[in-house]
């Protein structure tokens, strides 16, 4: 599923490299799985081999904020695991998002969706390499919860965003793995059952209406 993080076997990761030489003086990327650090599997594009595992890694700041695309053979992950939640990564913040953290940490527990963490956050605690600056948003990823407390979480989200100031991105998912961008479907939720969102899945994003999506949300 996209966002599942991986351990990869140190032998396959070298073969991995050895393949694409153009990798070759990227920084980091040699010692990555011999430093414990997890790849996170991506959506699928149209030259990734269907019987391989397409999987990403992205880079620092201060080695261009690269996003490394690659694939590996299922044979080659040690180990599957999902994102860590926001509560176990809150050290790694900075102080002025403390506040936040907390409130998303609460209301994701009012809504039985606690959030889980990606993107700047995750890697800056997973890795201890500075990710995070001044303009970063904090990437967040919910479950979907029973019903339609989905709207009332989302309001949630964005009044919390509105009173710290900071910029939360990330998704919705829904217990099939699809996904949605949870700004998207929190505006398309105000504008009734007609409105389209963008739906995300290993494979593909297409557009999809609310009316269609509803089904999945109320099936969790």
């Amino acid at each position: 599923m996209r966002h599942e993080l991986l351990r990869v076997a140190p032998t396959a990761w070298s073969q991995t490299l050895a393949s694409r030489p153009d990798l070759a003086t990227v920084p980091h990327l040699a010692d990555w799985i011999d430093n414990g650090w997890p790849v996170i599997v991506r959506r699928r594009v149209c030259d990734d081999r269907a019987d391989q595992v397409p999987i990403g890694v992205p880079l620092p700041p201060s080695a261009g904020k690269l996003r490394i695309g690659l694939t590996i053979q299922p044979e080659s992950v040690l180990e599957r695991s999902s994102p860590p939640s926001l509560w176990t990564v809150r050290h790694a913040a900075g102080a002025c998002w403390r506040r936040a953290i907390h409130d998303l940490v609460l209301l994701g527990m009012r809504y039985a969706a606690p959030p889980t963490v990606i993107g700047s956050l995750f890697w800056q605690y997973r890795t201890g390499l500075s990710y995070l600056s001044a303009q970063s948003d904090i990437d967040l990823l919910w479950q979907a919860p029973p019903g339609y407390c989905i709207r009332s979480l989302l309001a949630g989200v964005e009044t919390i965003e509105r009173a710290e100031g900071i910029r939360i991105d990330g998704e919705v998912i829904f217990r099939d793995g699809s996904a949605v961008n949870w700004r998207e479907l929190h505006l398309a939720l105000g504008q009734g059952c007609t409105a389209e969102v963008l739906v995300k899945s290993m494979h593909n994003a297409r557009l999809t209406r609310l009316s269609d999506l509803a089904a999945a949300w109320r099936a969790t």
